[in-house]
């Protein structure tokens, strides 16, 4: 047995653990009147349950093989010792397979465990046109959530002067959404007629998309002493106050820089609740990109980095294409934006597991 087949195994064992964990608490009565929780614990279980399942079926072959290899090497009945060489090679095989097989679900099971992210939505280049293309992208977005039953809730919006959003951000929730959206964030390129174009000509204009992981509160501390936070009027486009009440929450988190600014509530306490869960997002997504620079690394050269700045796909509105510049695929405009993602999607998530089991 080689050493990666080794770790492999070892690997594998810790995860039926963590699995027949999660069961058990999953059957606690705290647990089952907590809705958030377990939420939280179903996601995990149902990220796990297929290597669970596959690892059992290898183990259940793997110990019919150690049998037929100890009847042939007692060599004392004939006919069983005949009987065990003829299959032995057809259990090697399904053995080989299933391990294969479920090297290929591991790779990917800790994105599959994740249950809730944040995404962002920022108009960039273009103007009036950025504004609304932003707002076309969080409108596929929409359709997208709905389409794959996940629940989204907005945490703030601030729409374009003619239309469409110049930033957009929201939560969603739900099993598999960080394979969802995990390769959605980076620059977003549209070349169309815009419907502000008087002469007919065809303008390039962008949005860039970040997609965060949410931390779970254990996952991640902020004491409150590290974070300065202001309260004040809601102000609109124009920097004047909508609200005469201070409900307009903003937080600067002191060590890393990171800002958040949440008034899309009328409810400061609302407000601030949602301000707390983007700004763990964000300082999270700092300190793993640190912890995992190595890892991203890796990852960015196949399937890309999703950085703000990394161009990573292309809306071709004359061709009704959209090309894909990390797996240089096209597929079809108008299918991607009612909402269809899930072939390109399939095709992201194989590109992104063939590089990360060459990786291994």
């Amino acid at each position: 047995m080689s050493d990666l087949q080794t770790r492999l195994l070892e690997k594998l064992d810790q995860i039926a653990e963590q699995f027949s964990d999660l069961e058990m608490q999953l059957q606690s009565p705290q647990v089952m009147q907590d809705h958030e929780k377990l939420r939280e614990l179903s996601v995990k279980r149902a990220a796990l349950a297929p290597i669970v399942t596959q690892y059992q079926a290898f183990q259940s072959i793997a110990q019919q093989i150690a049998e037929y290899e100890q009847v042939i090497a007692a060599n004392d009945e004939p006919e069983f010792v005949e009987m065990a060489k003829e299959e032995l090679p057809d259990l090697q095989q399904q053995a080989s397979d299933l391990l294969e097989k479920v090297t290929g679900e591991l790779v990917t099971a800790d994105d599959r465990a994740i249950g809730s992210v944040i995404v962002e939505i920022r108009s960039a280049s273009g103007g009036d046109e950025a504004a609304l293309w932003a707002g076309d992208i969080f409108e596929m977005y929409q359709r997208y959530v709905a389409r794959s039953h996940w629940k989204i809730e907005l945490l703030d919006i601030a729409e374009g002067e003619v239309g469409g959003v110049r930033h957009a951000v929201f939560n969603v929730r739900g099993e598999g959404v960080w394979q969802g959206f995990g390769y959605e964030g980076g620059v977003h390129c549209v070349k169309r007629v815009p419907a502000t174009e008087t002469q007919g000509r065809v303008h390039t204009s962008t949005a860039t998309v970040a997609v965060l992981p949410e931390p779970e509160q254990v996952d991640i501390d902020i004491p409150e002493s590290e974070v300065e936070i202001h309260v004040t009027t809601a102000q609109g486009p124009g920097g004047q106050n909508v609200n005469k009440v201070a409900t307009a929450v903003h937080m600067i988190h002191k060590p890393t820089g990171v800002e958040v600014r949440m008034q899309e509530s009328k409810s400061q306490t609302q407000n601030r609740q949602k301000a707390w869960m983007l700004l763990r997002a964000r300082v999270y997504d700092i300190y793993q990109r640190e912890k995992d620079a190595e890892r991203a690394q890796q990852r960015s050269s196949m399937i890309g980095s999703g950085g703000r700045s990394e161009r990573i796909r292309t809306y071709r509105y004359k061709e009704n294409i959209a090309v894909d510049h990390r797996i240089n695929t096209s597929f079809s405009l108008q299918t991607l934006l009612a909402g269809q993602m899930e072939e390109m999607i399939d095709v992201l998530i194989s590109y992104d597991k063939a590089q990360r089991l060459a990786a291994l």
